[in-house]
């Protein structure tokens, strides 16, 4: 089956329109619709020509606090020659629409939607939409948390439709995870995955675990339970989970239901204030 993407158009609703709407912020959990995605809540980074995005999760004291994550937007000429100006910060990439071209350490890679990019910490890269059409892209961000012993992880380049996603146990293929990135390589501090359910599938218990989440829907509809609420969903919207805030899920249909998953893992619980 052909995968599709959700990427926001932008623009504004008219004053004709409710003010109502699925927007919510709690101690445990946000839920951003996609209609909150509106060109007044742009924001812009410095070094980027032609380029905007929408900041749809960073990180804050109490909440959660291991990851930002941008939907950025590049017109057909734009990019960046300089785009990470934290040199201990590790990314993904994840093409929604159009094609990118990234460069990294001197050689030139073409993304198109479904494509994926790691970018260790310290790399030289830059990124260019040589395209006709607008780019729009995820762009995941995270402080790496350098281990004694571990090198860095390597640059992955790679797309999600050329990966056999692997099937949950007992689920008969109904609930699967695309992955990018071995689970067992502790080189990795973070996942970036593609989670898919047909219709019907479930998570069929409240998942309360110590990974903060991102969860941005790609495809589809369903019902999410998120701490004591049941919330619906739909492509473009996007989910900030906090640790242990309790989470399962209900995949109406009538197609299927696919989200971008961020989560923390692979590390020690620190003991102390971070510096």
């Amino acid at each position: 089956m052909t995968a599709t993407y959700y990427a926001p158009q932008g623009g504004h609703p008219g004053q004709d329109q409710l003010l109502t709407d699925r927007a919510v912020f709690t101690d445990a959990y946000a839920v951003l619709p996609k209609g909150t995605m509106r060109d007044i809540v742009t924001s812009f980074l410095p070094f980027w020509d032609d380029t905007r995005l929408w900041v749809i999760a960073r990180p804050l004291s109490g909440f959660a606090e291991t990851f930002s994550q941008y939907i950025m937007e590049v017109a057909p000429g734009g990019g960046s020659d300089r785009p990470e100006t934290d040199s201990e910060a590790e990314g993904v990439l994840f093409i929604v629409e159009g094609t990118a071209t990234l460069i990294f350490n001197g050689t030139a890679h073409e993304m198109s939607p479904g494509g994926y990019a790691y970018l260790p910490p310290s790399s030289t890269w830059t990124l260019r939409n040589a395209g006709p059409e607008v780019l729009r892209f995820h762009w995941v961000r995270k402080a790496y948390q350098s281990v004694e012993g571990l090198d860095h992880p390597d640059f992955l380049i790679l797309n999600e439709n050329d990966i056999a996603p692997t099937e949950m146990p007992g689920t008969d293929g109904k609930w699967a995870t695309t992955r990018f990135v071995d689970p067992a390589d502790l080189r990795h501090d973070m996942h970036v995955t593609v989670v898919t359910f047909q219709p019907g599938a479930v998570i069929p218990f409240l998942e309360t675990h110590v990974m903060e989440h991102g969860l941005y829907v790609l495809e589809g509809k369903a019902v999410y339970r998120l701490n004591n609420d049941w919330v619906e969903v739909e492509a473009g919207d996007f989910m900030w989970l906090r640790a242990f805030c309790p989470q399962a899920c209900y995949a109406g249909g009538p197609g299927r239901f696919r989200y971008l998953l961020y989560k923390d893992v692979n590390r020690q619980m620190p003991l102390r204030p971070q510096r």
